[in-house]
């Protein structure tokens, strides 16, 4: 039996913060937190990308305010990625081999922000055939697997931008919320025809996410670097990464 929604608000709410601090919107731990909570993955799928896009809405309009985004950035990973997470999110999956990516997935991003705790300086103008020749095959793979997980694949482009210099810490932030938000409207069509959102767990998780989004996005956008809290989320996924790796076996 699921535990009772009262313990997994606070959760949902820390996530959510942390999340929102970096341009994400969480999906890959509120998937784990209901997972483990006892919530069957079919059931939550739709929800979570519901969550995922009110955060990533949040999150995008503090770091687009701020002046973070550059839309020349987007175009080369969206126009693949989007069509390839709508097929994504049309492949069912079994709970062992959904376990298992999602767990993958959780110890990359874990590692991602352990690791880029440091600002990354963006390098000179790449030349747009660079960026497109780079950009589509990658949005394609990453646009697919965010389908297939029900996540919006923001942990994986993020890291991608910064090792490539393309754009700073914030300017990723806000490149990957635009990712996210197209990612997860596209995978939530796929999952709409074959899933469900159930409003007891929807409204009162996606009141909680709003609140935390905006004061982590807020943060991460006008106010600190997100080094510390770049760290505590990381501990927090390398953790859940474990336990749900673990319980595969």
């Amino acid at each position: 039996m699921p535990f009772d929604l009262l313990w997994i608000l606070p959760l949902f709410l820390l996530a959510a913060v942390l999340y929102a601090s970096v341009g994400h919107g969480g999906a890959s731990a509120y998937l784990a937190i209901l997972v483990l909570a006892g919530y069957a993955r079919p059931e939550i799928t739709s929800t979570v990308l519901i969550l995922n896009i009110l955060v990533t809405v949040t999150g995008f309009t503090n770091y687009f305010r701020a002046g973070h985004f550059n839309s020349r950035l987007i175009w080369p990973f969206i126009l693949a990625s989007i069509p390839a997470a709508y097929l994504g999110g049309m492949i069912p999956l079994s709970q062992p081999v959904f376990s298992g990516i999602l767990g993958a997935t959780l110890l990359i991003a874990g590692l991602r922000f352990l690791l880029f705790t440091k600002p990354i300086l963006p390098r000179p103008p790449v030349e747009p055939r660079w960026i497109y020749g780079i950009g589509l095959p990658i949005g394609l793979v990453l646009g697919f697997l965010a389908g297939l997980i029900g996540i919006g694949g923001g942990i994986f482009l993020s890291p991608l931008l910064l090792l490539m210099g393309w754009a700073d810490a914030k300017q990723t932030a806000a490149v990957s919320a635009a990712f996210i938000i197209l990612n997860s409207l596209s995978g939530l069509a796929a999952h709409a025809l074959h899933g469900t959102v159930h409003p007891g767990l929807a409204v009162p998780l996606g009141v909680t996410v709003l609140i935390g989004g905006q004061i982590g996005s807020w943060w991460g956008a006008r106010k600190v670097p997100p080094a510390v809290l770049q760290q505590v989320l990381g501990a927090v996924l390398l953790s859940a990464s474990l336990k749900m790796i673990h319980d595969l076996f």
